[in-house]
């Protein structure tokens, strides 16, 4: 692993600062007190040809990896700017449909999400199957050469502005199967089909993004409808659940980062006893200490996406620990930037609390860090499972 950027991934990484330059913090938060998609900024990415970054470039995609999606991603959070709908877009869905889908998918789906005229979900969390993916209950039953697909997901970002959802489902329901795994299929939902409900969940953190709960109601697919092949859908799922650690784990180390740069530039300015307090040990050390793990986390976010793109067995591990650490360094580091802010850091003025929501949010979602813990204990260290 390289550890020097090319010049066309420090382009890559660089581009939050330039978008920033139009759509910036303070347009975020406006929108995220709004609870409203930044569509504007969504479609800036769109035309500068990132939105597209792991699509293959026949389709409108940049061709570009995992490592590289990761790039986009910090550099946007560096700026103050994570988008959210990055994850579940892009990375889970458009890639997904560029390495699986058939050629009239791609043709039908990829080129208009490249440039942002199309947006999808990701819907695979539900109500009481939670974290236990294997026992959905969202089953599309076969109807002759159909299917018809009933049940209801959770937490699913974006599904107002979203046209299509990535849906996860069962073919075959999860007591009638020989291996828990058999029997996923995933499905192209469009979002304005019959059948298909949302309602609006009520959540305390302020993002532009918002989440939903979707209700599908006898909504009839065909074999056009399906990703991948019937039935073996949970073999493909780790190529959008393993980059959606690795994604998150990137906008925490990003956000993590633009906290701590807004501390340094306020404990450099402000002055107690006629020193700036960024003098004092009791400052310094808090923020250094965050720093660091903010450093650290990001180098294994890089590992993460460089051993997806290489196809390494480490892959899992490497996702799970990145996503680990980065939310924990998040948190330590927006809490140790609030502290050396002292009550401004609870201001508006000074936007830094706005920031700990998000991240104390990522380390309960999209995976919560109890379950990736029992994970690296298990299949790293090799202790007995637990759950």
């Amino acid at each position: 692993m390289n550890f020097e950027l090319t010049d066309e991934q420090q382009m890559i990484y660089e581009y939050g600062k330039n978008v920033s330059q139009k759509y910036d913090r303070k347009y975020w938060m406006e929108h995220a007190e709004r609870k409203e998609f930044t569509l504007d900024l969504w479609r800036q990415v769109g035309q500068d040809g990132f939105l597209g970054m792991m699509v293959d470039e026949s389709y409108g995609g940049a061709g570009q990896g995992m490592f590289e999606m990761a790039l986009l991603m910090e550099g946007m959070a560096n700026e103050g700017i994570p988008l959210l709908m990055l994850v579940v877009g892009p990375t889970m869905s458009l890639s997904h449909i560029s390495a699986h889908g058939t050629e009239e998918q791609k043709q039908f789906y990829l080129p208009d999400a490249c440039k942002g005229d199309k947006i999808f979900c990701f819907a695979i969390t539900e109500p009481n199957a939670g974290t236990n993916t294997m026992k959905i209950s969202t089953v599309a039953k076969p109807k002759g050469d159909k299917f018809v697909l009933n049940g209801t997901k959770t937490f699913i970002s974006g599904a107002d502005v979203a046209d299509y959802a990535l849906v996860v489902a069962r073919t075959t329901p999860h007591d009638q199967v020989e291996r828990k795994t058999d029997g996923f299929t995933l499905f192209v939902v469009d979002m304005k089909a019959k059948g298909v409900d949302k309602h609006l969940i009520p959540v305390s953190v302020s993002m532009p993004d918002t989440q939903w709960t979707l209700f599908f109601d006898d909504v009839e697919l065909g074999p056009e409808n399906v990703i991948g092949e019937v039935g073996k859908g949970f073999e493909l799922l780790f190529d959008s659940l393993n980059p959606e650690r690795i994604i998150v784990a990137t906008m925490c180390t990003g956000l993590g980062r633009y906290a701590l740069d807004k501390a340094v530039a306020y404990a450099s300015e402000r002055k107690v006893f006629n020193d700036p307090i960024g003098a004092y040990q009791g400052v310094q050390h808090p923020l250094a200490m965050a720093k660091t793990e903010i450093e650290l986390a990001s180098l294994m976010a890089r590992k993460a996406a460089w051993c997806f793109d290489n196809k390494d067995p480490d892959e899992g591990a490497a996702a799970n620990m990145a996503k680990y650490a980065a939310a924990e360094a998040a948190i330590h580091a927006v809490d140790a930037a609030v502290q050396a802010h002292g009550g401004n850091g609870f201001t508006k003025e000074y936007g830094i609390f706005d920031i700990f929501p998000v991240v104390r949010l990522m380390r309960t979602a999209p995976l919560n860090r109890e379950i990736i813990l029992s994970y690296i204990a298990q299949y790293v260290m090799g202790l007995p499972r637990s759950y």
